[in-house]
């Protein structure tokens, strides 16, 4: 089992190299102006000599979309449990998350900018306002999956509401939880960089922004692959609480595949 995860890591890897290197050569061999399509050595190059500069920028962009998130995070559950146990609340909250979740975050932006001013408030907001509402759904779809009979022994047994909810509903939706994690972040990062190309002078987004304006393609690129990095890294940082939480939830098809 152990050398068929390494194997698949590798073929992984491979694929992910192979496609840097189609990109290079493909750029190679039409002549693709640098304005257009960099090539990925010159976007690498471009982050190795401006690293120093882009780190503070990377620092801040991360933080805001940490903190947007954490909030988001906190958020998302609190509203999850509420729809997740009431009919009422289900009824009344939700056509209302549906309606503000479709609002383009584009939009919202500049009324954050004049509600807060520019800077990292706006971001964190953004942020909040674009990861929280798949976490809402998650949780309180997996709220839903417990079984009406189990409820009905558990509340013969003595158990209330709030016990039910601790000790059966909220880690039945482990699984559910980790799953909008991983897209809850992907959507942190957004809304972050959303604002601060909007109404910022500091972060990955400023600089992409400030990049694009003195048409310098190859750091805009830049930027899109520090985004890109820490998304994914994120993302498996996520991927391992998940397994080391909800192992119960992927044993079965652990056993399957060996």
């Amino acid at each position: 089992m152990f050398g068929i995860d390494i194997r698949q890591k590798a073929w992984s890897a491979g694929l992910i190299l192979l496609f840097f290197v189609a990109w290079e050569l493909f750029c190679l061999m039409t002549g693709m102006s640098d304005l257009v399509l960099p090539r990925p050595s010159q976007v690498f190059l471009t982050l190795y000599q401006r690293f120093p500069v882009l780190w503070p920028h990377i620092v801040q962009t991360l933080a805001t979309t940490m903190f947007g998130f954490v909030l988001g995070v906190a958020l998302g559950v609190a509203l999850g449990a509420i729809i997740g146990v009431s009919k009422t609340a289900y009824d009344t909250c939700y056509p209302l998350l549906i309606g503000f979740s479709s609002i383009p975050k584009v939009a919202v932006v500049p009324i954050f900018v004049l509600w807060f001013g520019s800077g990292t408030v706006p971001a964190v907001l953004t942020a909040l306002s674009i990861c929280f509402f798949p976490i809402v759904v998650n949780i309180a779809t997996g709220l839903a999956t417990t079984e009406p009979e189990l409820e009905d022994v558990l509340k013969a047994l003595g158990a209330s509401k709030l016990d039910i909810l601790w000790n059966v509903g909220l880690p039945r939706t482990m699984p559910f939880f980790f799953a909008s994690l991983k897209v809850a972040i992907s959507y942190a990062f957004v809304g972050a960089v959303l604002s601060e190309t909007v109404a910022s002078n500091r972060g990955i987004g400023n600089v992409m922004m400030t990049a694009s304006s003195n048409f310098n393609v190859p750091l805009v690129f830049a930027g899109l692959f520090v985004l890109a990095a820490l998304g994914v890294a994120l993302y498996v940082v996520f991927s391992l609480i998940e397994g080391r939480v909800t192992g119960w939830a992927t044993r079965k098809n652990d056993v399957i595949a060996t």
